[in-house]
């Protein structure tokens, strides 16, 4: 249970970075809302892959990434823009 957790957060830590990473520009929050950003886009889009039938597939699962960074980058947006307006 407690490495699920650990990947979680270091898999949520990674894809929450290549979130930040698409988007232009400079996005203020921090590492830890990041962090959190990612580990639900990650689950979000493990889920969304499933869903749709692509998160199997032989070798690396490129569409999985690519939804789980897409959504992450959503989360990121979407929180940094409240707090660009202040």
């Amino acid at each position: 249970m407690l490495t699920g957790i650990i990947s979680a957060i270091v898999v949520g830590a990674v894809i929450g970075a290549l979130g930040r990473l698409v988007l232009p520009g400079r996005q203020r929050i921090g590492t830890l809302a990041t962090v959190l950003v990612g580990v639900v886009a990650a689950l979000v889009g493990t889920a969304l892959a499933t869903g749709i039938g692509v998160a199997d597939t032989k070798g690396f699962d490129w569409i999985e990434l690519i939804i789980q960074v897409a959504l992450a980058a959503v989360g990121v947006a979407a929180l940094a823009r409240p707090r660009s307006r202040r």
